[in-house]
């Protein structure tokens, strides 16, 4: 009988094992051997042809709130339009395998703030403004009305001194 117990919970053991592997490596958002500065340079200059700005996220795979976000973004039409319609997006890894310390030391440590954490950049690649995404939160996720007001407010359009009047 203590055999059979022994197996069992062996067999359970490595189950759970297996399946937790499996959950945590269905998540493959933030890529750790990316090259963020080249991924953040092409997006500068992606943007500054189309007259847009850049939307970095910073976060990582291990991150519940980094993937609810890119999930509620996926999910919401009118939120992903706003995005995409005003920002070259680039995602930027957190993670034990790669902190991309010398990329984030240049944009003033926003990782001070949590993960994920949202950087603005201009078409020349100056850094316009850090948020810390709790303030978008709403219940047990980000709001789409605060999110996409963050989104409108940063856009190029809205600096421009002609909107502003």
């Amino acid at each position: 009988m203590k055999r059979i117990a022994l197996i069992l919970f062996a067999f359970v053991a490595i189950s759970t094992s297996g399946f937790a592997q499996a959950a945590k490596e269905a998540v493959k958002i933030y890529n750790p051997s990316a090259n963020a500065q080249a991924d953040i340079d092409a997006a500068v200059s992606k943007a500054k042809k189309e007259g847009k700005h850049v939307f970095i996220q910073v976060g990582g795979n291990w991150c519940s709130w980094c993937i609810a976000f890119h999930n509620l973004v996926d999910s919401t039409p009118e939120l992903k339009t706003v995005l995409n319609d005003n920002y070259e997006t680039v995602l930027v890894n957190y993670s034990k395998e790669n902190k991309n310390e010398a990329v984030l030391a240049k944009l003033n440590y926003p990782g001070r703030f949590g993960f994920p954490v949202f950087l603005i950049l201009d078409g020349n690649g100056k850094l316009l403004h850090t948020q810390n995404s709790a303030y978008l939160e709403e219940g047990k996720g980000h709001s789409v009305k605060k999110v996409t007001e963050f989104l409108k407010n940063w856009n190029a359009a809205a600096l421009k001194p002609e909107n502003n009047k």
